[in-house]
């Protein structure tokens, strides 16, 4: 067996994007009980300056093409070299990030291939269907998060997904393969560069949850933006990140740059403090796997205290407090 993955630049640091090293291991761990290859594929104007990691996480080889052209996404001349590459590989399996460039992408190459393609997964993994073999079964939430659809498409080579930045776990110890690049002879034409970038403008985080040992998350149930103040003392006192549901998000209690879950951040920290979220599969399939979850909710049978290591029924005015005076007891 054979899997693709798409690797994608940064193009303000000009480095690897986390979620290429995601998917180079995830492709690894897929491959690996079949004895099978991982082909990563670029294009853009030159190659990752950190390109050569990716083989500490499973890549068995790359495959390029540059052209100083392509310093922008071009999304028709994009898809057209990749979809040159995967004619030339035959892989079994090809996935992206779901980054803006992989959604754009990934979407045109399976329809010109005529593959079934999967979005935002957040599971994959190979086991036999009937009479078809080895194939890809590609999880999902669907019906906005109320269920967790498992998709196939065994009639269907390659098998292509999408999967979103932070999903996917990395090992805790590098793996050790030889750096093997190979350059790819493209057809290439200039009538594919449809787009002119003047300027790109990097959009400013206001929260860095990649590096966070600690989040703290508040949900529809603080109440207010002005609740959420206590939300943020906790975290502060803590030295974490302040993190929010969904509906917090939608209630206008805080900016979407704190948003966990399946539309939001997916996040690992060693301690998240989840304050007056019920719990829905969508937040939680941004957050269940953290080390360690602390649930605070007024309903004892909130879903949330289904993950959560260790649970308090309460209200979160009232316990929040006596939180922070014990804190700054400590302190």
């Amino acid at each position: 067996m054979k899997t693709i993955i798409y690797i994608e630049k940064n193009p303000a640091t000009k480095k690897l994007r986390n979620v290429s090293l995601e998917l180079a291991y995830k492709a690894h761990t897929l491959m690996k009980p079949f004895k099978g290859e991982v082909v990563g594929v670029f294009t853009g104007d030159e190659l990752p300056q950190d390109c050569d990691e990716l083989f500490k996480y499973g890549i068995n080889r790359v495959i390029y093409y540059t052209n100083p052209k392509l310093a922008s996404i071009q999304s028709i001349a994009y898809k057209n070299i990749i979809e040159q590459m995967i004619k030339s590989e035959e892989p079994d399996i090809v996935l992206f990030g779901a980054t803006h460039n992989g959604r754009d992408i990934a979407p045109l190459i399976a329809s010109s291939l005529k593959a079934g393609l999967t979005a935002d997964c957040t599971q994959l993994y190979i086991d036999d269907y009937k009479d078809k073999g080895k194939i890809l079964f590609q999880m999902r939430p669907a019906f906005g998060g109320n269920i967790l659809a498992t998709i196939i498409t065994p009639d269907d080579r390659p098998m292509m997904a999408t999967a979103r930045e932070g999903v996917m776990l990395l090992p805790e110890k590098t793996l050790d393969h030889p750096v093997k690049t190979e350059k790819f002879k493209a057809d290439f034409k200039d009538e594919w560069v449809l787009n002119e970038f003047l300027e790109i403008v990097p959009k400013q985080k206001k929260v860095d949850f990649s590096t966070a040992n600690i989040i703290v998350s508040g949900g529809a149930g603080v109440g207010s933006r002005e609740n959420f103040e206590l939300i943020r003392q906790l975290a502060h006192a803590l030295k974490g990140e302040v993190g929010a549901s969904r509906a917090a998000v939608d209630f206008g209690f805080i900016e979407k740059d704190h948003q966990v879950g399946q539309t939001g951040s997916v996040v690992r920290p060693k301690l998240y403090i989840a304050c007056g979220i019920s719990g829905q599969i969508q937040h939680r399939a941004g957050m269940e796997e953290s080390n360690k979850i602390i649930a605070l909710n007024k309903d004892p049978d909130a879903p949330i205290f289904g993950v959560a290591h260790c649970g308090i029924v309460g209200d979160l005015h009232e316990v929040i407090p006596v939180m922070l005076h014990y804190l700054k007891e400590e302190a």
